[in-house]
């Protein structure tokens, strides 16, 4: 295989992957018995509501929005994050 991470994949491909599965955890754990297996305390928690993003035009170049397109849905809010990691890194540095 080529080291990729994501897919696509051949049936070949697939049935050479290493298999991680615990088995014999999963047969002697038993299936699992649903949201009641949890205790989760909801009394603490508090809605957040995103800020609203903001249209804007911008010029970027053809090879990057084709790269960001070419991810599928979804590439504007990629963009976005790469962004704000830009941001935020830059925040950090002074």
């Amino acid at each position: 295989m080529s080291g990729r991470i994501m897919g696509p994949y051949s049936l070949e491909e697939i049935g050479q992957f290493e298999d991680r599965t615990d088995w014999e955890r999963l047969r002697r754990e038993g299936d699992y018995e649903g949201p009641e297996e949890f205790e989760v305390d909801w009394s603490r928690a508090e809605i957040v509501i995103p800020e609203p993003k903001q249209a804007i035009s911008l010029r970027v170049d053809a090879d990057v929005l084709d790269f960001f397109r070419a991810q599928g849905k979804g590439y504007q809010t990629r963009m976005n994050a790469v962004l704000r990691a830009y941001m935020e890194a830059q925040k950090v540095a002074g």
